[in-house]
């Protein structure tokens, strides 16, 4: 459908959160657009994972943190970006050096945007020149719902049937949206919810 025409970087900081994570894998499962990610990337969201774990008090965190980037890795086996180290050796100037492999890997995989939560940390003067963009998820979401909303609403709504622990109407589901921050998400969905 739409993932012939778009790809998306998810960098490690729209992936810690589980209700971000399950919105972007669901609309890129419903093939909105391309899902990409690489190995730094995957690393440092298991990182972040663990600490959070570790701040939660939960048990296992680690095991839990390794149990959730190999359940998206194995839904997703072709968002891996590999190879993309000679383009590391020429540094773009970003802000925060650390961030580099976020960009090599999104200009790699010849992606469109880069979804992150730390958009000061890709300008947008830089980005522009490699024909790349910066975009929060919760702007990314919205955007991807208003290509097709009456797929996308049916993707959110598979989402919320597979949630378990604990099991969510709409309205809670998009409390729970709204709680993580994701406003611009939930003003498209709200006009929807008999449907999710």
């Amino acid at each position: 459908m739409f993932a012939n025409r778009y790809t998306a970087l998810v960098d490690a900081c729209s992936l810690v959160s589980v209700v971000r994570r399950n919105l972007l894998l669901s609309l890129a499962e419903a093939e909105f657009f391309r899902l990409r990610w690489s190995v730094p990337i995957l690393d440092e969201t298991q990182t972040a994972l663990v600490k959070l774990h570790s701040q939660r008090g939960t048990t296992n965190g680690k095991a839990r943190a390794r149990a959730a980037i190999d359940a998206m890795t194995t839904a997703f086996p072709d968002a891996m970006v590999e190879d993309f180290n000679e383009i590391l050796a020429q540094p773009l100037g970003l802000p925060d050096p650390k961030d580099e492999h976020v960009v090599a890997a999104a200009v790699k995989t010849q992606a469109q945007a880069i979804v992150t939560e730390n958009i000061c940390d890709f300008p947008a003067e830089l980005l522009g020149k490699l024909n790349l963009e910066a975009r929060t998820a919760d702007e990314f979401i919205a955007d991807t719902i208003a290509l097709e909303e009456g797929l996308a609403i049916a993707a959110i709504r598979n989402l919320r049937l597979r949630l378990k622990r604990p099991e969510m109407d709409a309205s809670d589901l998009l409390r729970s949206f709204e709680a993580h921050g994701l406003f611009e998400t939930v003003s498209v969905l709200s006009q929807h919810v008999a449907s999710i």
